[in-house]
């Protein structure tokens, strides 16, 4: 049993390596991604006959798959600046704690292994990001041998196609995690009713309520997780039939971070498969390097892909051998 365990640690180290090699360089192309956003909100041309002083009449809030538009007006820039900085925040705060910076987190994982991926919440971020981008590349591959496929949301014009891309992660984790998950697990949980537990709950369940028994959890997460995939086919402007598989896996996996690490990574998640990822799709496409938003060909987009669908094997094996190794220190203590 001893050497079974060593074994296994010395796989678990071996993978660690290449693993925070494979981190590092997401880190550095989602930092990138800020500066691109801008570019393409308020210098390119992908709006053609519009610009970022383009005036949006009310603002598309979603609550359990329910639309709703709140009525004020805005200019698109503003907006969507105001939604910048707020990402820029949570991933600063992301990147420093909530016990260990990202930097120390990586240089702690051949040491500590997995455990010390605990303390912060970029590590765990990208490591579920990269899953998400894993199963969705095999849910979307198996789909079209069923030739079922997933197509994007008809847009009039890429530049709003942008500025909706870039708010929904604030406003779809808001009225599905916050709202959907977070209050019903502060109903089930919390034995005080200030408002100083509630707030905090709503931050990082997990932590705030005291959970540690993830069943109940699980079942509101699943639950709210395919009402997630069911309304990106039936709301606002919805996707074609084939997301709502991609959308309720997603839903799933943004759920569980958001109870188990708190609301900071769940919706840089949400913001890493929208912003982040079509900030560099727009950024191509105003350079002319690719003729439409929805082809993705390019060697820099299959070159991420590669890296991010590699980064999410790891993780999901790392996970599954963490898994299968507390298994066993149990059942060797009880020898």
């Amino acid at each position: 049993m001893k050497s079974s365990l060593q074994t296994l640690d010395k796989i678990i180290k071996t993978l660690f390596i290449p693993y925070s090699g494979l981190l590092s360089v997401i880190f550095g192309v989602m930092i990138l991604s800020f500066p691109i956003g801008l570019y393409v909100m308020y210098n390119s041309d992908i709006g053609k006959e519009i610009n970022y002083q383009y005036p949006i009449n009310g603002l598309d809030l979603f609550v359990g798959g329910i639309g709703y538009k709140v009525p004020f007006s805005f200019e698109m820039g503003d907006a969507f600046v105001v939604t910048w900085t707020i990402f820029l925040i949570l991933f600063t705060i992301s990147y420093f704690g909530p016990e260990d910076s990202l930097l120390k987190t990586l240089s702690n994982t051949m040491s500590r292994g997995w455990q010390s991926f605990r303390g912060n919440a970029m590590a765990n971020m990208m490591a579920w990001f990269s899953i998400l981008i894993l199963f969705s590349v095999i849910i979307d591959s198996v789909q079209q041998m069923f030739g079922i496929k997933i197509d994007f949301p008809t847009s009039t014009n890429d530049l709003i196609r942008f500025f909706q891309l870039g708010i929904s992660p604030l406003t779809e984790e808001t009225g599905f995690r916050v709202l959907l998950i977070g209050v019903p697990l502060f109903l089930m949980y919390s034995h005080s009713a200030s408002w100083k537990t509630f707030f905090k709950s709503l931050w990082r369940p997990a932590k705030y309520l005291g959970i540690s028994d993830y069943k109940k959890s699980m079942v509101l997460i699943i639950t709210i997780g395919l009402l997630f995939g069911v309304a990106h086919i039936i709301s606002g402007t919805p996707w074609s039939p084939g997301k709502v598989t991609q959308a309720a896996m997603a839903g799933v996996i943004i759920g569980w971070v958001y109870v188990r690490y708190g609301l900071a990574p769940a919706i840089l998640i949400h913001w890493a498969t929208n912003y982040f990822l079509f900030s560099y799709l727009f950024f191509i496409s105003s350079l002319g390097q690719s003729t439409a938003i929805t082809d993705s060909s390019n060697p820099f987009s299959n070159t991420l892909e590669i890296i991010l669908v590699g980064t999410g094997i790891i993780a999901t094996t790392i996970k599954i051998l963490e898994r299968v190794k507390t298994r066993k220190v149990p059942t060797e203590q009880n020898l």
